[in-house]
């Protein structure tokens, strides 16, 4: 090895599946660029990532073997002192790699349980934590059988994906074929374990959050609180997020016990995590916990709200770095909030008109996601069709998603209609 300075592995950034990983990550891969020299491991040459890297390594594959061959190699030039994983299809294998490599971050036996929700649900209950009535099945008559045992209405989930992919809300046995069809096929994902059973709960309702944290040495943080708007039923699609930076629930001393004790539960020691938490009539759930930094540029409206760089406090933490929360308060504190234009139908989209900030003064982004030429799909067609976002500011959460209302009816989809998936 030479005298250089060490390297920080990050895996997979740019490597989100059918869509551009740039406006999604880009913000978190600057942040953490900030915190130290940057060694990006990717299925594909760098595009946009480059500025950001001090090297990088085109993986062969996507296994744990593959991660540590490439390691290895970045290992004669540099020295290794950490891994950070944002993808979802990367984060088993990653595990693997940092435990092969001895550095700081979280067990295969940790990210496993944030995977398999079958298996976080039933750690969790365990615990004695507050948590839907739940099972699995294998077949369409099993789901009957269960909405006759637990009543209706119910939620299927994958055991394995993110995104709410293939997460939809059964309201009665005449439902339950086309929604089982529905989730088994919304189970694939590279990278991702494919299980012969999908998870049924009750539903419950309530308003949702997620929290960005991190964890050191088993001491759960929180630094990100966004509260979700959630798309049209019978799906559960996040389309927006609104962040204060003086939002109660990042200093609650009952979220963090929960969120804590949570943590505790799926044996998650260290490392940064996005959890979802759902408040219902009986108290607030913790819907599930996922290994990694959270998506959706809710990284980039912790900045924005209250200058939240949470790519640098995940790669400070891939350095075993504990992160507590800033007492001074920020200097330009505001809230915001991010939509995601989503097509109600089957589109071809040739075009996407936006509002511009000389209209709306309040706008801080509004970005095309799609190019000319795709073709968008609601789902279960696709769970991540987007063809553009807005962000917006405001002096509290109501007039945020009171503009963005409005900011979305203004944005126009230029198109023709396409074909659903057969």
């Amino acid at each position: 090895m030479s005298g250089q300075e060490g390297v920080l592995l990050v895996v997979g950034i740019g490597s989100q599946k059918d869509r551009d990983s740039r406006p999604y990550r880009e913000h978190l891969l600057a942040g953490a660029a900030r915190a130290c020299p940057l060694w990006l491991l990717e299925t594909d040459e760098l595009t946009w990532q480059a500025p950001y890297a001090a090297g990088s390594t085109v993986l062969s594959g996507r296994t744990a073997d593959d991660l540590i061959a490439a390691a290895r190699q970045v290992a004669a030039e540099r020295d290794i002192i950490g891994v950070l994983a944002p993808d979802e299809g990367l984060l088993l294998p990653s595990a693997h790699l940092i435990a092969a490599l001895g550095v700081p971050g979280a067990s295969v036996d940790a990210i496993s349980a944030c995977r398999d929700k079958k298996l976080s649900r039933r750690l969790m209950t365990d615990a004695g934590l507050l948590q839907p009535r739940h099972t699995s099945v294998t077949s369409a008559e099993e789901l009957r059988a269960v909405g006759e045992e637990f009543g209706y209405p119910l939620v299927l989930k994958p055991r394995s994906m993110g995104a709410s992919s293939g997460v939809i809300k059964v309201t009665g046995p005449e439902e339950t074929d086309e929604a089982y069809r529905i989730t088994v096929a919304a189970s694939t994902y590279p990278g991702i374990q494919l299980y012969p059973d999908i998870v049924v709960e009750e539903f419950l309702d309530g308003p949702e959050i997620s929290v960005d944290g991190s964890v050191v040495d088993g001491a759960f943080t929180a630094h990100i609180v966004a509260r979700k708007k959630i798309g049209q039923p019978p799906f559960f699609i996040e389309t927006g997020h609104i962040v204060s930076p003086d939002d109660p629930y990042l200093s609650d001393p009952d979220i963090s016990d929960l969120l804590q004790r949570a943590h505790k539960a799926l044996g998650f020691h260290h490392g940064m995590t996005h959890a979802e938490i759902k408040f219902t009539p009986r108290g607030p759930v913790v819907i599930e916990i996922n290994g990694r930094p959270g998506g959706d540029l809710i990284p980039k409206l912790g900045w924005l709200a209250g200058g939240v760089d949470l790519g640098r406090i995940a790669a400070e933490v891939a350095l075993g770095v504990r992160q507590d929360r800033p007492t001074a308060e920020p200097e330009n504190p505001r809230t915001v909030g991010i939509r995601f234009c989503c097509p109600t139908e089957p589109t071809t989209m040739t075009g996407v008109r936006l509002p511009s900030a000389a209209d709306h003064p309040h706008l801080l982004e509004a970005e095309p996601l799609a190019l000319p030429g795709a073709t968008l799909q609601p789902p279960p067609g696709d769970y991540v069709s987007r063809y553009a976002y807005l962000i917006a500011e405001g002096g509290n959460q109501d007039e945020v998603a009171s503009r963005l209302d409005a900011l979305e009816q203004a944005v126009v989809l230029e198109g023709d209609p396409a074909r659903s998936p057969s």
